[in-house]
């Protein structure tokens, strides 16, 4: 089925702002729940079920840093319950819920929010399948929210639990970096499929072309365009929480966000690279078929001058004239075959002395 570039959204016209409601598909049966509090020296997980969704303040405030990991967007209850356990503004709670998002940034002085894309290369289908994740970073608290599973963090996790690296002596500021950090480097992954689709495109092209290569070239011009959308836009959002005075960023995180802004940039520009590469396909696979239709063209116009000789001559003694004179000559039928094999024999030397052949 066809990818709409453009979705019909499902929130009803004339809503107030701040109304809740799910718009995207549902990715998860259930919702999860994962709550890590730690410090330097001490570490506390806390599991919670939905239906104890306002369990997620027993850490707040008690180690140095509280993460809340929310999989799963289709149970509004939570996400409102959970956004009013950390004093979240209805507007934030709203985009949470509301999956068709470009990625952008907000400060909303006492937090600041982040959505982003992670994206999915179905290698099936072809197809890259974007995933909403919406980020909220306060003074003590870093929440995190999935349309679908958050094993994109698991390598976070694993840090935290392990404490390899700065991350337990670092601040909640950190933490939204690693996790930033995380959804970027995931992309390369999703570019390297691509590239090796694309790599395999052209090879096909300058082989073997046919409509079904026509095709590909298209879907896959949408996909980058769908990708395009999703990544293009991040470069901003990064810029704008490096470059921002926000005091829940400090200076030495900056650092950090640096080096996730030129791992952005890098992933821009191998889609525009890809980009270009698809847009030069269409070219590339009209030529092909230019070229095979011109290769049957010239082995068919040197075998119809090799028989028009053969032809006229076949047409001259095949003239029912009584005064022939070589009619009656027992010579007559080998002395035919002769020029007719001489004339073909002299076209096919031509020919290959000129390389035709």
């Amino acid at each position: 089925m066809r990818k709409r570039l453009v979705k019909k959204s499902l929130k009803k016209i004339g809503a107030s702002p701040g109304t809740l409601m799910h718009i995207g598909e549902q990715r998860m049966e259930q919702v999860g729940i994962q709550a890590i509090g730690y410090d330097a020296e001490q570490l506390q997980e806390l599991p919670i079920r939905p239906e104890d969704a306002a369990r997620s303040c027993l850490l707040r405030g008690k180690p140095a840093v509280t993460w809340i990991n929310i999989d799963g967007l289709h149970q509004v209850d939570v996400i409102e319950t959970v956004g009013k356990c950390f004093d979240l503004h209805p507007l934030v709670m709203e985009d949470i819920l509301e999956t068709e998002h470009r990625p952008k940034f907000e400060d909303y002085e006492s937090c600041l929010f982040l959505v982003l894309k992670r994206l999915h290369f179905d290698e099936a289908k072809t197809e890259v399948r974007p995933e909403q994740v919406s980020l909220i970073l306060g003074a003590d608290f870093v929440l995190s929210f999935h349309e679908g599973s958050s094993d994109i963090f698991d390598g976070v996790r694993d840090r935290i639990r392990n404490s390899r690296g700065k991350i337990r002596r670092m601040g909640a500021d950190y933490l939204a970096y690693a996790l930033l950090d995380s959804v970027v480097d995931s992309y390369f992954g999703v570019l390297e499929k691509l590239g090796d689709r694309i790599e395999l495109m052209e090879e096909e092209l300058v082989t073997a072309p046919s409509p079904a290569t026509l095709r590909q070239i298209h879907h896959l011009k949408r996909e980058m365009i769908l990708l395009r959308k999703s990544v293009w836009p991040l470069r901003e959002v990064i810029s704008a929480l490096q470059r921002g005075d926000s005091p829940l960023i400090r200076e030495t995180t900056g650092i950090f966000l640096r080096d996730v802004y030129d791992h952005t940039i890098q992933v821009i520009d191998t889609v525009e690279t890809f980009r270009d590469l698809l847009a030069g396909m269409l070219d590339l696979y009209l030529s092909s078929v230019s070229n095979r239709l011109n290769e049957v063209m010239k082995v068919l116009t040197i075998i119809a001058t090799i028989f028009i000789p053969l032809t006229f001559l076949a047409g001259v003694w095949g003239m029912n004239f009584d005064f022939m004179p070589e009619l009656r000559w027992r010579w007559g039928y080998a002395f035919a075959w002769g020029v007719m094999l001489a004339s073909a024999g002299c076209f096919y030397l031509f020919f290959r002395k000129h390389k035709w052949l």
